[in-house]
Formats: C-alpha cells, structure tokens, sequence
C-alpha cells in the first residue's frame, strides 16, 4: 500500500484528519479538514496545532490549546482521548466537533506524533438543542412559564416515591384565584393572561429553588414544596397569599389583581397521591367557602 493511496484514502473520508509530530508540529492536512474548518492544507502545513489555528475550546471556554491540549496530553501518555470540543472555523465563527486524538508510533513502538480526527458535530447539537425545546414544550405551561399539570404531576409522584423509600417529607399548595372571571369579563382575556403571568411570577419569584411551582389548570396553581414541618408549611402558604394579594397590574386608570384560595397539606406516607390532591383541594374550597383569600390547612 503507497503513500499516494493512503493519501487518497484519507482525503475520501469525511470527517477530518491531521498528523502532528511530537513538537505537535502539523505533517499532514486531509480534504475533510479543508471542507470541514475552512483552512487549506496549504495555510495549515508545517505549523503547530499550539499556534491557535483551530483554537479548540471546550463548553465552558477554555482555550485548551494554551492549557489541556488533548493532542499533547496523548503524545505524552499514549491515551487515546475521545470528546466534545469547538474549534475556529476561518470564517470566524465556532464549530462543534467530535474529536478522537490516537498515538501515532514507530516500528519500535516509540510514540512520534499524534493523529486528530474530529467531525462536525453541528447536527447532533442542533438535534439536542430540539429535543431540549420539545421537553420544554412538553413540561411548561406557555402562558405563565411555569410547569404544566403533566410535570407537576411527574414530580409530584417522584416526591411521594422519595418520602416512602427515604422519608423525606414534602407538602402540597393548592391555589385557586378568587373571582378571577371577573377580571376576563370586565378586562378581557389578554388582561386576564397577565393577570395570570403576574401571579405565577409572584409564586415562583418567593419559592424557593428547590421547590416546585406549577399552573394546575385555568386559574389553578400548585407549590410541591420539600423538607417542611406543618408550621414551615402554613408560613409558606400564608406568604404565597400574601404575595398575590399585593401584586397589581395597571391597565388604563385601573389598579387590577386577584386574591387566592389556598388549601395546604402535608403528604403522609398511607395515603394516595390521589388522596393528598382530593385534600388540598377540599381544603381549597374550605378557604373559598370562608370569604376567599385565605389559607385552610390540614389538621
């Protein structure tokens, strides 16, 4: 097998190919590095790969040219190394690559250079990217921002799952906005949607980042909040209503916003998922049936 066969073997193959020396000088610059960054064989021979042509960066964008060479790191130890990286394409913008950096040895199985294979990784980011949207879309209510009823509910199992096999106790908030029809018939439901925003903001803004803030249905919202005690869980409860009843929005001359009915309760470890949500919503129904805008918890 000669040299030009080889040659013309690498230059067939799609992904991109180069040779480096132990000085990690560049001896070899296949057709699929040329397609792939821009840069001519001709403009890359002979210089280093530490010469910040392609200046690989990894996601948090350290320049690993100038510090974790992967090139370097293999000339060194004989490691293959495999990952994710970003190089400089020519026309100045960052390309994701698949990189796989391979020893190159002598007859005696001395270590003389390496060889750099990397693909364009373009399609598999942009596909992540998609499917991160599409759970987005999967998991989030799209006029509050906030979780949907079918995340609420996955996390909501997942909590009660964590409580019988670890103990670790949660509660659950159940919102109902006072009058809220009120507001879309008088305002309209484009007022009424940032009513709804606003809401949302005030309970998600006050929770705490390990909690769980979601949009239940129309004009229902529900906290799944962890490690509480039943006064932890009232102080909670009374300082979401709190918080909705001093939120306003301005339209035209009018001052406009809601109060919320609440029914708190703590999950205990013999009961259904379905019997703590049948809970908090009677005791929901308990606040509405008392005068609106207050908080009624389990005893």
């Amino acid at each position: 097998m000669n040299q030009d066969f080889c040659k013309e073997l690498l230059d067939d193959l799609h992904d991109g190919v180069y040779f480096v020396d132990r000085d990690r000088k560049i001896i070899y610059w296949n057709k699929g590095a040329e397609r792939i960054t821009g840069y001519k064989s001709s403009e890359v021979m002979e210089t280093h790969c530490r010469d910040n042509i392609l200046i690989h960066i990894n996601n948090e964008g350290v320049n690993l040219c100038l510090s974790s060479c992967p090139v370097a790191a293999t000339i060194s130890d004989g490691v293959p190394r495999e990952m994710e990286l970003y190089l400089h394409h020519k026309d100045g913008y960052r390309l994701p690559v698949w990189v796989r950096v391979t020893p190159l040895r002598d007859a005696n199985g001395k270590i003389v250079g390496a060889v750099e294979i990397f693909s364009d990784n373009s399609a598999k980011v942009a596909l992540l990217e998609m499917i991160e949207e599409l759970k987005k879309e999967a998991y989030m209510d799209f006029i509050t921002g906030l979780a949907n009823r079918h995340y609420s509910e996955v996390c909501l199992d997942n909590r009660y799952r964590e409580m019988l096999r670890y103990g670790w106790s949660f509660g659950v908030i159940f919102m109902d906005l006072d009058n809220f029809k009120i507001v879309n018939d008088q305002f309209g439901h484009a007022v009424g949607d940032k009513v709804l925003k606003m809401v949302a903001q005030a309970l998600l803004k006050s929770s705490r980042s390990f909690d769980l803030v979601g949009r239940w249905s129309g004009d229902e919202f529900i906290a799944i909040v962890l490690n509480v005690n039943k006064n932890r869980l009232a102080s909670i409860a009374e300082r979401f209503r709190m918080l909705v009843e001093q939120s306003k929005i301005i339209v035209g001359s009018n001052s406009v916003g809601v109060t919320v009915s609440v029914g708190a309760a703590l999950a205990e470890p013999d009961e259904s998922v379905e019997t703590l949500l049948k809970k908090v919503d009677r005791l929901m129904y308990c606040s509405k049936s008392a005068g609106d805008n207050r908080v009624s918890l389990s005893s």
